[in-house]
């Protein structure tokens, strides 16, 4: 009980913190982030060994099924969770195809991309996918903003990747909002970040700036 009512508060604190800065990343040595939320402090390098690692584990499941949360890879690379009110922006961007997105994509991440696009959802452990060069694929495309990706557990005890078309994920959600301009909608993003970067003396960079 004195666990569950700690993850419960720990939870309450990471959707405050969330709510107020509109961009959270999973965890990060400098930039606000769910796991620095729960410690209260932030974390270098893996927090599946830290002692709080369970609660961690059990905040961050908790957290990404709250009907706000997007998760993406939106910051440094890393998975980032974007609060509902700037969807609108990160879809303008991350359905925009520029050239940041598209120029220089490996093969295999070209030819999972039109998978994802046909099928609208792909897990990279389908038997249907090959079975080299899915990971770094699913790699390629996450940090360019083409889908949107979910981590599961399968039934053998491994991590897999759900991969979605932002159109399969917005109809999933039913998001319908028109979108803003892509220009617009990537000030939007480095103002917020820069912003970030300056309070924490951070260095956190987008997809499209590196």
């Amino acid at each position: 009980m004195k666990n569950r009512k700690s993850e419960e508060k720990a939870l309450e604190l990471v959707v405050r913190e969330f709510r107020r800065v509109g961009v959270l990343l999973e965890s990060d040595p400098r930039l606000p982030s769910v796991t620095g939320v729960v410690v209260h402090q932030p974390l270098r390098g893996s927090w599946w060994g830290h002692p709080s690692g369970p609660r961690i584990w059990g905040v961050l499941e908790k957290f990404r099924r709250r009907r706000e949360v997007l998760t993406t890879k939106l910051v440094s690379g890393k998975v980032t969770f974007v609060h509902r009110r700037l969807w609108p922006e990160l879809l303008a961007v991350s359905t925009s195809k520029e050239e940041w997105q598209t120029a220089s994509l490996s093969p295999e991440a070209s030819a999972l991309l039109r998978v994802v696009d046909r099928k609208g959802e792909v897990r990279t452990d389908a038997r249907t996918l090959p079975k080299r060069g899915i990971p770094g694929a699913a790699r390629e495309l996450e940090k360019r903003l083409l889908v949107q990706s979910e981590e599961v557990h399968t039934e053998r005890g491994t991590h897999a990747k759900i991969l979605r078309s932002w159109s399969n994920w917005s109809r999933r959600v039913g998001f319908t909002r028109k979108l803003p301009g892509v220009e617009e909608s990537k000030e939007e993003f480095e103002r917020l970040l820069q912003s970030l970067n300056d309070i924490y003396d951070a260095d956190g960079r987008l997809p499209w700036s590196d």
